[in-house]
């Protein structure tokens, strides 16, 4: 009988604390003490909550507002930090009679906001895709209780199976490489099934601001990773969507309110589906000119800012205060606990931007010597310049210290298959895109690449390594900060002819079972050792080179096909020498005098051997030469 009445008082009990225990998320999941900005947002979900009334007895903690929105299962708590310390805080949050105790814990900060060093011109970035680069760890290709989704590589836009532990353990092939950054693609839970041999391995269709995807790893493993490329001397760029997020976020079931996202009314129509057939859904045109056009018209403006990227990614209303914060607090929250050293933010211009502004402020505020770069897709330096921080021909600022050089990408993918001639074609095009610098603030905080996860690779489909060596070569020596993007330097190639997938390959050797390991000097083919150590030699010889870090730069126009960017500093050159033609042609001595002065020999950086520059230099078709005196 005892057995049974401490059975059924238990079962009591177990009935109680499920009654009471309505909260089932609160975010951020923990916060920080000491921040410039005291105020924190807690967005609190469980059923009904939104009825409830907060207090806290915590020393210096005041709640100064609660907010209701529409949903009556969200509650958001509006608390004043100022000289609160570490510790764990009670809330108490009522209905009725019925009280329920949530413990929330406040941490110590690991250093002043001041510390925090961001990248800059003096690294480069390298760009990989997590589940395309390799795989420390088959136990997490499933994971029970996610949404259904198959990985296999043979199908280039399902998950593959690449991982934060397969990059962990390849830390030092960077080193060898001699990039001194590294910028992931997306990292946050993606919990989408997929659909049509399509899924979200991209990770750009966010599901959980605060969690790492599983089938990546860890929070905790992503926190390990960093610290552990912190100690080689690797910095960890983080990329983040604040326009839009994936259709399987609990928000989309449970809106928080009815202008948290952008044309939600559509939904109605689909009877919560993302299947816009037969709906008022509206897409984005893709088309970003209207956010900087004087002139631009309210309806291309709305299908610019308010259509939606895709059905699956809901447009978030950053002019929403409350979306803003929530965004704002997400991504203090992961440099405060991961130790990240950049953001990457994709699809900037197609945010609010007013609000972005309000955000990278803060951030600036906060970080001062921290760094975000911004995707902004138009390929006119005059737009591109208008997006960064303290802007000259902009009436608004945006705080964004970083853009990335849309158009140095475009002059370079037309250049390469032109010849160079006296006017306007070939190396003409990067000359006449980068006479335009005058228009940025700050053009060595200009992100340029010559490909990425959303282009074809350089390299298309074919091994034209000439053309590659000189795109490398521009990238690695000019004004700017560079990209990288993962496996060019062991010549991987695609076009986005069938599918994304196909610029997003597998790098050789990350995967169990691959045939070739790429990693290694000896998997990799002559071909592949040849790029790869002309790459490693640059970009080793370009680590902490007053040259191209502060240099001053002088570009001539094309002679002959001939195009020089001379790069100057502490008494020393670097020049970078491109014949810009399928024949052969030379370095005028005599035309160049300025930047030679009285120097009559030079090196060769890839291979070290004595030029002499006292007299003009015979160039092959399409050569590369980059000398330093």
């Amino acid at each position: 009988m005892k057995k049974i009445a401490l059975f059924t008082m238990l079962l009591l009990m177990a009935l109680n604390i499920q009654a009471a225990g309505k909260i089932t998320r609160i975010d951020p999941t923990d916060w920080y003490v000491g921040l410039k900005d005291a105020s924190l947002q807690l967005m609190v979900y469980g059923e009904g909550v939104a009825n409830a009334t907060v207090t806290t007895d915590y020393a210096n903690v005041r709640i100064d507002s609660l907010v209701r929105l529409d949903s009556p299962n969200y509650l958001f708590v509006y608390l004043n930090l100022e000289g609160a310390q570490a510790g764990e805080m009670t809330l108490k949050f009522t209905i009725g009679k019925k009280t329920e105790k949530v413990k929330y814990l406040l941490k110590q900060r690991e250093k002043a906001g001041e510390e925090r060093i961001g990248f800059s011109n003096a690294d480069v970035l390298y760009m990989l895709m997590p589940d395309r680069f390799a795989s420390g760890s088959t136990e997490n290709d499933q994971i029970k209780g996610m949404r259904e989704y198959v990985c296999d590589r043979s199908k280039p836009s399902l998950r593959h199976g690449g991982d934060l532990e397969g990059i962990r353990q390849h830390l030092d092939y960077f080193n060898e490489l001699g990039v001194t950054a590294l910028w992931f693609t997306p990292v946050l839970e993606n919990n989408r099934a997929d659909e049509f041999e399509q899924s979200t391995y991209h990770g750009y269709a966010t599901t959980d601001y605060y969690r790492v995807d599983p089938r990546f790893g860890t929070n905790q493993e992503y926190k390990q990773l960093i610290d552990e490329a912190h100690g080689k001397g690797l910095k960890i760029v983080m990329d983040m969507i604040f326009n839009h997020c994936g259709f399987d976020h609990p928000w989309i079931a449970d809106l928080p309110s009815k202008d948290w996202l952008n044309l939600p009314g559509w939904l109605e129509q689909s009877k919560g589906t993302s299947d816009p057939r037969g709906t008022d859904f509206l897409q984005t045109s893709y088309k970003l000119t209207p956010v900087m056009d004087p002139y631009a018209s309210k309806i291309d403006m709305k299908e610019t800012v308010e259509g939606w990227f895709v059905p699956t990614m809901p447009d978030l209303n950053q002019k929403n205060p409350h979306v803003i914060k929530y965004l704002i607090q997400n991504s203090i929250w992961w440099v405060e606990t991961a130790g990240i050293d950049g953001i990457r933010m994709d699809t900037y211009p197609y945010a609010d931007r007013k609000a972005m502004a309000q955000w990278m402020e803060v951030l600036d505020k906060e970080y001062p010597n921290f760094n975000t770069v911004g995707e902004t897709w138009v390929t006119e330096p005059g737009y591109t310049a208008a997006w960064q921080k303290d802007s000259k021909v902009s009436n608004e600022n945006s705080y964004l210290k970083s853009v990335m050089d849309f158009s140095f990408f475009d002059r370079l993918d037309r250049a390469r298959y032109e010849e160079t001639d006296n006017w306007w074609t070939g190396f003409n095009r990067i000359y006449g895109s980068l006479l335009y610098d005058y228009l940025y603030p700050n053009p060595s905080a200009v992100m340029a690449f010559i490909e990425n996860h959303d282009t074809d690779r350089f390299l298309k489909e074919g091994q034209d390594t000439l053309t590659l060596k000189q795109g490398l070569a521009l990238l690695l020596t000019l004004n700017r900060t560079p990209q990288l993007y993962y496996g060019t330097e062991v010549l991987m190639n695609g076009t986005k002819r069938v599918s994304d997938g196909y610029v997003r390959q597998d790098f050789p050797g990350g995967f169990p079972g691959d045939k070739q390991n790429a990693f290694t000097a000896e998997g990799r083919t002559p071909e592949q050792n040849a790029m790869f150590n002309w790459l490693s030699r640059l970009l080793h010889w370009r680590q902490n080179n007053p040259c191209i870090i502060g240099g001053k730069q002088t570009q001539f126009i094309p002679y002959k096909g001939v195009y020089v960017i001379a790069r100057q500093a502490e008494g020393r050159t670097a020049l970078t020498i491109l014949n810009g033609t399928s024949k052969k042609a030379a370095f005028s001595v005599q035309r160049f005098a300025e930047v030679i002065g009285n120097h009559t020999s030079a090196t060769d950086v890839i291979t070290g051997k004595k030029v002499d520059i006292s007299k003009d230099i015979p160039l092959t078709p399409r050569q590369t030469l980059i000398l330093e005196y």
